[in-house]
């Protein structure tokens, strides 16, 4: 029988659960964790992710990524003196760029030890030109000057002291674009005697020392005090104010004020673009109200009743222009002539060639043949009634339409001109503008409403309107304003629309201002004379447009990416006002007296009719206490109707 030995017997012991028990996982458990851990951040996507880009090709002189070329520019030296704002023409370029400033400060002691070692040096240098009996060294004694008032600065802890770097990297799609991109920049810099390099074989460690990381790898720096450092401020905007004008509205940027004269820059034509809602004809009567307290003279064609409450509040005249209005304007008026100005023959071809424009509105396409006989027509209906190149304006009596259709009822070849014509004078639209004119622009505040006509004849009714008012502001010479809203109208027509661009063009010589407003964007600017009425333009008014507008918008006033968000998440009011090559973004505000005036929200118009009501009632029943109060409540109600 075998021996068994018993001492030592074989105890079976399970493997340890670690996560059941709470006791510690053995490093095999661990490891697969890890790698299970691994795995599943793998199908995670991080914000890290989001931002990567795709690719990225390092060259020489530019970075590739995700297609755009990317370099970087540093500051290596700068001028003894600099202004401050020097870098604001660097800020406002108008295109994608970053920048990046690295301050670097440095002990006060150890600057004034090495000053006071290159203090002595100077000192010495010039004590031994004099006794040498050498010329004095002016350069020498600027920079002894310069070194010992830093000292002082530093001293008394007025300045103190840094190693500064700038950088700016530029993107750009095309590397020809890059490069003339680069070249501006430096040309930017070297107009302020402060010079660049570009980032040669460093451009990865100029594009990672441009990102909002605060890691500077190039480490390029120049030793400057805070008084200079502080003119590189890079948070600037552009200062939009003049010395007098009226209050267009805030500066968002820093809250200054958006003051100008329009009659004072080179031309006093205004261009207003926003979406419906968007609070444009609110900017414009606002500065209606304020112009009137300097003089001007205001004009204004109103195609939707919206100047009514306005042009009652400050004791305007309103004019209804419709088929049942007893106000009438003949097309065939003439300027009164200023003497010296005009002669009676430039006069009368003037007025043959916007009365040409008007009658193509309204009898349609002419041919060659007929715009001749339409031109000799016009020029025997003046002759008709003896204006003639030789005649006294100031004593004639102008034709009518129905003395314009005899002369051409007459004219072999005009037959189906005039039977078109007869639509005007004889059939549904007769009387319209069939009749001497019978209204003056006596008044400071003068409102054209133009709602009541039909859709075919609105064009054809503001021409008319405008080429009146053309007229009155050439016989005499004040400060005036032409508002003419809805100016889309007017360039769906070829003729309409070079009339308009012939009247900004010259209104500056008779001391008239023209503002066109529209919310039709894309029929304005698309015509061609619409780009040349915004070249002719100093103020234009940019507010909240719409998705399908913004392209065109932008490409035509070469806005950045942030003025494109900014146009279209504009609240009501806001925008971005141009003076020229400046512009900033701004934020109409009105009184509360001016905003009971101006308001065309229904709802607080309703409210308005309600509290007058109210009043009214309450004054007849004599049930109003506070007689002061009430006295200034009507007083109030009345400036609003």
């Amino acid at each position: 029988m075998p021996d068994i030995n018993l001492s030592s017997p074989k105890v079976f012991r399970p493997e340890p659960v670690a996560s059941v028990r709470g006791e510690q996982p053995r490093p095999s458990d661990e490891r697969a964790l890890i790698e299970a851990e691994r795995i599943y951040r793998r199908g995670v996507v991080t914000v890290r992710d989001l931002i990567a880009p795709a690719a990225l090709k390092v060259d020489p002189t530019a970075l590739i990524l995700n297609g755009k070329y990317v370099r970087t520019l540093f500051v290596i030296t700068y001028p003894r003196y600099i202004s401050v704002g020097w870098f604001a023409p660097i800020i406002n370029f108008n295109a994608p760029l970053d920048v990046a400033m690295f301050f670097y400060p440095i002990q006060s002691d150890i600057i004034l030890k090495q000053l006071k070692n290159k203090v002595g040096a100077l000192e010495a240098q010039l004590s031994a030109d004099i006794q040498k009996g050498a010329p004095r060294d002016p350069m020498r004694e600027t920079a002894l000057r310069d070194i010992e008032k830093l000292r002082d600065d530093l001293t008394q802890g007025t300045e103190k002291f840094f190693q500064f770097a700038l950088y700016v990297t530029l993107y750009a799609d095309k590397l020809e674009q890059l490069n003339e991109m680069t070249s501006k920049i430096e040309s930017h810099f070297g107009s302020r005697l402060v010079y660049s390099k570009r980032a040669f074989f460093q451009t990865e460690q100029g594009f990672t020392s441009t990102l909002p990381i605060g890691l500077d790898q190039l480490q390029v720096t120049f030793n400057m005090n805070s008084s200079p450092i502080a003119s590189s401020f890079p948070f600037v905007s552009a200062d939009l104010s003049s010395d007098s004008g009226v209050l267009y509205g805030i500066n968002r940027h820093n809250n200054s004020l958006i003051l100008f004269d329009r009659f004072s820059l080179q031309n006093a034509n205004y261009t207003v673009f926003a979406s419906a809602g968007a609070g444009k004809s609110y900017a414009v009567k606002l500065e209606i109200i304020r112009s009137m307290m300097f003089g001007t003279e205001i004009i204004v064609i109103d195609p939707e009743h919206e100047y009514k409450y306005l042009s009652d509040a400050v004791g305007g005249t309103y004019i209804n222009v419709s088929l049942n209005s007893e106000s009438k304007i003949n097309p065939f008026d003439l300027p009164k002539p200023i003497s010296g100005e005009e002669t009676t023959s430039d006069i009368i071809r003037s007025a043959v060639i916007t009365l040409k424009s008007v009658f193509r509105l309204m009898l349609g396409d002419l041919t060659h043949e007929e715009d001749s006989i339409l031109d000799r027509a016009l020029l025997e209906t003046y002759a008709k009634k003896d204006i003639t190149p030789d005649a006294d304006l100031q004593n004639v009596e102008v034709p009518v339409m129905s003395d314009f259709e005899d002369v051409l009822g007459g004219m072999t070849g005009a037959e189906r001109m005039a039977e078109r014509l007869k639509k005007y004078t004889q059939g549904t639209f007769a009387g319209l503008f069939n009749s001497p004119t019978n209204i003056e622009l006596n008044n400071q505040l003068v409102v054209f409403s133009v709602r009541d006509l039909e859709d075919e004849l609105r064009p054809i009714g503001i021409s008319i309107i405008i080429s009146y008012i053309w007229n009155v502001a050439r016989s005499s010479l004040k400060k005036r304003l032409l508002i003419i809203d809805e100016a889309w109208w007017l360039m769906q027509h070829e003729d309409s629309a070079k009339f308009i661009y012939g009247l900004v063009k010259r209104s500056r010589k008779y001391y008239l201002g023209v503002t066109t407003i529209t919310q039709d964007v894309n029929d304005f600017l698309l015509s061609p004379y619409g780009q040349a009425i915004i070249n002719n333009s100093a103020l234009t008014l940019l507010m909240k447009q719409s998705p399908a507008a913004i392209d065109i918008v932008s490409k035509t006033f070469l806005l950045t990416q942030q003025e494109r968000y900014l146009l279209l998440e504009a609240g009501v009011g806001e925008g971005i006002f141009f003076a020229g090559p400046k512009h900033a973004a701004i934020k109409v505000v009105a009184s509360y007296g001016e905003h009971q005036i101006v308001t065309t929200n229904p709802a607080e118009l309703l409210e308005i009719e309600r509290a007058k009501k109210e009043f009214e009632q309450s004054v007849a029943s004599g049930t109003a206490t506070n007689v002061g109060s009430a006295i200034a409540d009507v007083r109030e109600l009345e400036t609003v109707t």
